[in-house]
């Protein structure tokens, strides 16, 4: 089974997630779904320091909304800020040094974030990583889990209350085409019983949980518009430092950062997003079947609410 994921996933990424995909797929595009006034909207944005998330606050930054730019790295993110500032004269950018890593600081911020804002509109979890090496913290909580995962449920289950006074509060969850290949692991989300540790299976099951999550949200909260979304295969420094081999094969055939950006920026601003129906996975400004055919990677019921009681469990011991 794990040897068909591979071949059908790696068959469908050639002809879909490449820049020749996405040129194929634009031809379909509205480019005015992109021509929206964001004014007095409010976006968060993690990992807004670069690649697809930078590419994503410069879009809203265009439209006119205000920024608020999740970053880990205090430099590249001040740079990046003032790269926004120049390109869209939007000086209502606001950034944010947290590390997605330490859930316990994420709660402590979010937790100050609903304090002294009023609403929040638009919620991008973006920022990832792909350690290949096994890192637990304190908490017992494996890093690139913590990172990719468990700070994402933390920010949407916080931030849900601001998110509701919003007319249309969304929430974009940047996934990966990579969670294809891996069915939801209930009895073991964090993979700690793997051997050896597989820094690109832990991802592809952080990614396959991010859908989960964003339909099980769509449930629980239907006032929200809630979303995952696959950017493609991009050529971002992420991609270039976590699966350096994979980048070189690929050159010439990655899309911009600014092609991958394009559905998760859609999705955050336009209006035809809003009808496209809640809680789907997107490529490419559609709404796309999470699961490939025959491929058994489907979840049950009982195991997608013992994944998210999994999590609520896990927010609660980083809260005190």
């Amino acid at each position: 089974m794990t040897l068909y994921r591979k071949y059908v996933w790696f068959v469908k990424g050639l002809r879909e997630y490449t820049k020749s995909g996405y040129q194929s797929a634009s031809k379909n595009f509205n480019d005015g779904d992109l021509d929206v006034d964001c004014s007095g909207k409010v976006f968060m944005i993690t990992g807004a320091n670069s690649g697809i998330g930078e590419s994503v606050a410069q879009q809203v930054a265009k439209c006119g909304g205000t920024v608020h730019m999740v970053c880990r790295n205090a430099q590249t993110a001040e740079d990046a800020k003032a790269r926004m500032i120049e390109k869209t004269d939007n000086k209502n950018i606001h950034l944010h040094i947290l590390d997605l890593a330490a859930p316990q600081e994420v709660y402590k911020f979010a937790k100050a974030f609903v304090e002294n804002h009023k609403k929040l509109d638009v919620l991008v979890n973006n920022a990832g990583c792909m350690v290949h090496d096994r890192r637990i913290d304190s908490f017992g909580n494996e890093y690139n889990f913590a990172t990719n995962v468990l700070s994402p449920h933390i920010l949407t289950r916080l931030l849900t209350p601001l998110l509701l006074q919003s007319e249309h509060g969304r929430v974009i969850m940047v996934t990966s085409g990579g969670m294809l290949l891996e069915k939801l692991d209930a009895d073991d989300p964090q993979l700690l019983k793997q051997e050896p540790f597989d820094g690109v299976r832990s991802y592809a099951q952080n990614k396959r949980q991010m859908v989960v999550m964003a339909e099980q949200y769509a449930e629980e909260t239907p006032n929200v518009f809630f979303a995952s979304a696959h950017p493609g295969w991009a050529d971002t420094p992420s991609v270039r430092s976590a699966l350096p081999d994979f980048h070189k094969r690929m050159e010439g055939r990655l899309r911009s950062s600014e092609e991958g950006a394009d559905t998760i920026s859609w999705l955050a601003v336009s209006q035809t997003a809003l009808t496209q129906g809640n809680g789907k996975f997107f490529q490419d400004r559609s709404p796309v079947n999470a699961h490939l055919p025959l491929a058994w990677t489907h979840s049950t019921k009982e195991e997608v609410l013992k994944f998210i009681s999994y999590l609520d469990t896990l927010m609660d011991k980083v809260k005190s």
